[in-house]
């Protein structure tokens, strides 16, 4: 088992959420030899996948299922909703209408219709589906506070980058907005594997990581004579804490950062065709999703591009359920769609795993005000992966989309799956948090047998 120091964010741990390098925080290419000697013989992290990376569409608010890949055309007209249902690229299996491009494609995907937790609380349900586990509850005084880590943050600190030199996790564009959109962050693990957020926008004609770009006036030269005075310090830190060790290289870490054209080269969308970047869609979501791939080209492990709002209730000040899913499932459609052959084109599909999916699903039946409500009883989650058996459904709700009939999915399985893609048994991937208790990634959870045999 690993010991690390519990931190929540760098800021916590004593260095600044924003440091002089305003380079974020960013892991530090994963384990040391001696811990990933420890795991390999455990069984916790298997060598053979190397070079394999995920690409975590959120859906933050959580979408309906059955306005996107659980379509129900013959429930009554107050279940069916709004919307119609297409025939896929696979016999028998249909999508909501809106989703003609993901349907040519569906030989390539493979859709869970039947994952739950039984909880409409979006900050419970954020929480399970993004670490596996529950979280607080929204009315809770703790309802801010991260259990578990991510499983981002845990295949940064397991796995680390893919190529040196790169962030192993990386958030686009944001990790805000959406409902109760919190934990996408480290907890116990430290905080120098949480996310690298771009915070930028890369459907912007001049588009730049806010976070690679020095402070003020501060130059190169400058920033390396810091680093210098940092140097002298060395008598003191021979008898430093380990937290304090570990900032410090942080600090090496974030500049090695801003000074990468290897990491420069990773996020400058402007070398992409024109031609390609219309197929994503020039919209902030597809062009994220466009930046995802060419992040997981350059070496990052883990990216989770994220695309918000999707808590329609129709109530006031929000979109009810035919406008919400007209604004914006057309452009999840093409962006997904545009990933997954891109994915394919470049070689990269065998190795990279797409993940989309929210936190719940919607309400079976309508609301007076033509919105769905919450609905954690049974919801879908589409997974995409060249080195798994595609043209799938795994699962089977009921006729009105209400429960699940066949092969019920925890949030663990769902991660479990994640973990096992990228070479992570969960169950023996053990850290122990601030009160030294050993907590496993995974307890219960199983990697979904028809993906990964």
């Amino acid at each position: 088992m690993l010991r690390v120091p519990e931190c929540e964010t760098i800021g916590q741990c004593g260095l600044p959420r924003r440091s002089f390098l305003q380079a974020g925080a960013l892991g530090l290419g994963g384990l040391t030899l001696a811990e990933l000697t420890r795991l390999q013989a455990a069984g916790a992290v298997s060598p053979r996948a190397a070079g394999k990376s995920v690409i975590l569409i959120w859906l933050s608010g959580g979408p309906g299922h059955m306005e996107t890949w659980d379509p129900k055309p013959l429930a009554p007209a107050e279940y069916r909703g709004p919307l119609g249902a297409i025939g896929t690229n696979v016999a028998g299996v249909q999508f909501s209408d809106l989703m003609p491009e993901q349907a040519q494609l569906m030989d390539q995907l493979a859709v869970l219709r039947t994952v739950n937790h039984g909880t409409g609380d979006h900050t419970k349900g954020n929480h399970w589906m993004l670490t596996g586990f529950e979280g607080p509850a929204f009315n809770a005084p703790d309802n801010r506070q991260q259990r578990r880590p991510a499983m981002g943050s845990a295949v940064a600190r397991l796995r680390g980058a893919n190529q040196p030199g790169m962030p192993p996790y990386v958030g686009v564009p944001h990790l805000r907005g959406g409902t109760d959109n919190l934990f996408h962050y480290a907890a116990y693990l430290g905080g120098g594997w949480n996310p690298f957020v771009v915070n930028s926008d890369p459907n912007e004609r001049d588009f730049a990581v806010r976070n690679l770009s020095l402070a003020g006036d501060l130059t190169l030269e400058r920033v390396a004579d810091r680093r210098t005075l940092a140097a002298d310090l060395d008598r003191l830190r021979s008898t430093a804490e380990r937290d304090v060790r570990e900032l410090d290289a942080h600090h090496q870490a974030a500049f090695d950062l801003l000074t990468s054209s290897q990491v420069r080269e990773a996020f400058d969308i402007s070398r992409e065709s024109e031609s390609l970047r219309d197929q994503y869609g020039r919209h902030t979501f597809g062009q994220s999703c466009l930046l995802a791939r060419r992040l997981v080209e350059h070496g990052v492990s883990f990216v989770t591009a994220n695309c918000v709002p999707w808590d329609h209730h129709g109530s006031p000040g929000q979109y009810k359920t035919e406008e919400g899913a007209r604004l914006l499932i057309p452009p999840l459609d093409r962006a997904i769609a545009a990933l997954i052959r891109d994915l394919i084109d470049r070689g990269l599909y065998e190795k990279t795993l797409v993940v989309a999916m929210g936190e719940f699903g919607r309400t079976p039946r309508m609301n007076r005000n033509a919105g769905r409500d919450h609905w954690g009883n049974t919801f879908s989650v589409l997974m995409g992966c060249g080195g798994m058996p595609m043209g799938q459904v795994i699962g089977r709700s009921s006729p009105r989309g209400e429960e699940v009939v066949e092969r019920p999915l925890s949030p663990q399985d769902v991660a479990a799956t994640i973990y096992h893609h990228l070479g992570i048994d969960g169950k023996s991937a053990v850290f122990q948090d601030a009160l030294d208790r050993p907590l496993p990634l995974i307890e219960n959870g199983e990697p979904i047998r028809e993906l990964v045999g």
